[in-house]
């Protein structure tokens, strides 16, 4: 990711959550899906990274749904930490926070689970090919990668009309124009990719049981097992 998209997030962090719901029109069912694609008991003590983590939104879906979770959140953005610690500031050591951009270095700890929410889109494809082959290297067997994201229409007439009908989607729901204004402005950093191009990518880095969990207007979620 690059320093301007870092700045950006951190500069709308504050409100970055208030209109997650109007600018997402099917954003529960988006996080339910991610949580639901999780092989893993209620009462599992799993090991979790979540990348791109941002305000801790998927995270906080995630040690609902599994309460035994530890679930260790990366972000560039430093301002979205911030406000990632002031929601999970009750939760102990279950949760952990590094400021890092998670397109460079490498995972080096083991995971049972590496999750991702709107953020992976912000790579160029060659940095998502290397994601994904990092984050095969860092599961432990039996693990999954789970990406609820951004993604583009299979071609340019499909991507425009998919566009068209959530601004309409968003409008009805209310959005205000200064928070649609700020999406459209991050989303001017996206370098988003169709759902097909990414589960090949996922196969090629060894994943199995590669699937679409979930597909709504631009938005997915994938996943892949180790």
């Amino acid at each position: 990711m690059t320093e301007p998209v870092h700045n950006l997030f951190d500069r709308t962090a504050d409100t970055y959550d208030r209109a997650r719901r109007r600018l997402i029109p099917c954003f529960d069912e988006l996080y339910r899906a991610a949580v639901d694609a999780l092989p893993f008991e209620h009462d599992d003590a799993i090991e979790v990274l979540d990348l791109g983590a941002g305000t801790g939104l998927l995270s906080a879906f995630v040690a609902f749904s599994f309460p035994r979770a530890r679930i260790t959140m990366v972000d560039a953005a430093q301002q979205m930490l911030v406000r990632a610690r002031e929601r999970f500031a009750l939760g102990g050591d279950r949760f952990r926070f590094e400021v890092a951009d998670y397109s460079v270095g490498r995972i080096t700890s083991r995971y049972h689970a590496i999750l991702s929410a709107l953020s992976l889109n912000h790579l160029p494809d060659e940095k998502k090919r290397m994601l994904f082959e990092q984050s095969y290297a860092g599961l432990s067997h039996g693990g999954i990668f789970v990406n609820a994201d951004r993604v583009l229409g299979e071609t340019p007439e499909l991507e425009a009309r998919l566009h068209k009908s959530w601004m309409r989607r968003t409008r009805e729901l209310g959005v205000g124009e200064r928070d649609l204004r700020q999406a459209l402005e991050r989303m001017e950093f996206d370098s988003a990719a169709t759902v097909s191009d990414q589960l090949e990518w996922l196969r090629a880095c060894g994943f199995r049981e590669i699937g679409l969990q979930y597909r709504n207007l631009i938005f997915a979620v994938y996943s892949g097992m180790k």
